[in-house]
């Protein structure tokens, strides 16, 4: 598919960490061009480069330093189509809504309305078809616009991954571990004197969606909501002092047993849905199983795929359930910003704007 001019969009919470990831990833995106960047009161009216401490390794882009930061209004940016969020869930609960009523199509990061029967909660290589929830989302709510979410980013690599298990062989539970990067807490995140020399064993809200979300993205999609998968997970989540990466260790009982080289023949074979595998963030190939015997590790493996490929190594039989491996994904690209971007493809992909 070609466009034949870029689409208008907009980045809400632009000054934040996960606001900065869309602001580079959009550099240059074929599909879309960044209008308007917005932010809180407190940043409203300055230029980008003078409100945001730009904290990526990759330069702010030239196009993004002079721009003016505007409200998180639908008013301030008239011309837009699509506003990708990167909103506090708090904010994004009350403004995610108003942008969706007056006819944009939100493509939100925060967790504020995965939960919602009637909002789709996308992996597009896992369930693109979920897609087309938003016709009945707009006839419910009487919106002319959308809300479409990308889960959690600890849940992105993990709900890859088993689904393409899942698809061949069946997956009846699964319990997983996390060693989640600093990154995703935002900035500045953890403080210092807690996470050196130190790992954190819990996050707030982590294991609930871990063990919740991958079911909504394996569901079944009705007519008006999604039944879930019966998948059951258990989840333990922990900081670590990593700068970007979540990786996740995994045991999963099979339906059909499965030897280690007939799970990974199946990983490596895993493609996306026919309807998201020409989208421009579609990766490819969608998982990468590594053989090294200690990989996948976050600094050397997290940009695999320009951050977009979930990464799995360490696959072995697994003595109390079936298999067992670790699971690698860029959890401010393919779990945030990147996921986001992903999503909004494919709704202009399947003509839904």
């Amino acid at each position: 598919m070609s466009l034949g001019s870029p689409l208008p969009v907009a980045v809400l919470g632009a000054t934040g960490s996960v606001g900065q990831r869309f602001v580079s990833l959009l550099d240059k995106h074929p599909w879309f061009k960044v209008v308007a960047l917005a932010a809180s009161d407190r940043s409203e009216g300055k230029p980008y480069a003078q409100a945001c401490r730009w904290i990526l390794s990759e330069p702010m882009p030239v196009w993004a330093r002079e721009m003016t930061l505007l409200p998180c209004t639908p008013q301030a940016m008239p011309e837009v189509r699509i506003v990708f969020s990167a909103l506090p869930s708090e904010q994004a609960k009350t403004l995610e809504p108003e942008f969706a009523a007056a006819g944009f199509a939100v493509c939100s990061n925060a967790s504020s309305y995965r939960a919602e029967s009637d909002v789709p909660l996308l992996l597009p290589e896992v369930n693109a078809g979920h897609i087309h929830l938003v016709r009945h989302q707009r006839l419910a709510r009487g919106w002319s616009g959308c809300i479409v979410t990308n889960p959690n980013c600890t849940s992105t690599g993990l709900t890859v991954t088993l689904k393409a298990l899942d698809g061949a062989f069946g997956v009846r539970r699964a319990f997983v571990v996390s060693l989640q990067a600093l990154s995703g807490a935002g900035y500045p995140g953890v403080p210092s004197l807690d996470i050196l020399d130190n790992i954190i064993p819990n996050i707030n809200g982590e294991e609930e969606k871990v063990e919740w979300e991958p079911r909504k993205m394996l569901g079944h999609l009705n007519e008006d909501s999604i039944t879930l998968s019966d998948i059951q997970i258990s989840a333990h989540t922990n900081r670590v002092a990593v700068l970007d990466g979540h990786t996740v260790c995994a045991s999963v009982e099979l339906a059909t047993p499965a030897l280690v080289e007939e799970a990974v023949r199946v990983l490596r074979a895993y493609q996306a849905p026919e309807i998201a595998r020409a989208l421009p963030s579609t990766p490819n190939p969608v998982i990468i199983v590594r053989e090294e015997a200690d990989r996948p590790q976050p600094r050397l493996d997290r940009l695999t795929g320009g951050g977009m490929t979930t990464v799995v190594g360490r696959v072995r039989p697994d003595p109390l359930l079936t298999l067992k491996f670790v699971v690698l994904s860029h959890n401010t690209i393919r779990g945030a910003a990147g996921g986001s971007i992903y999503n909004a493809e494919l709704l202009v992909s399947e003509g839904l704007l």
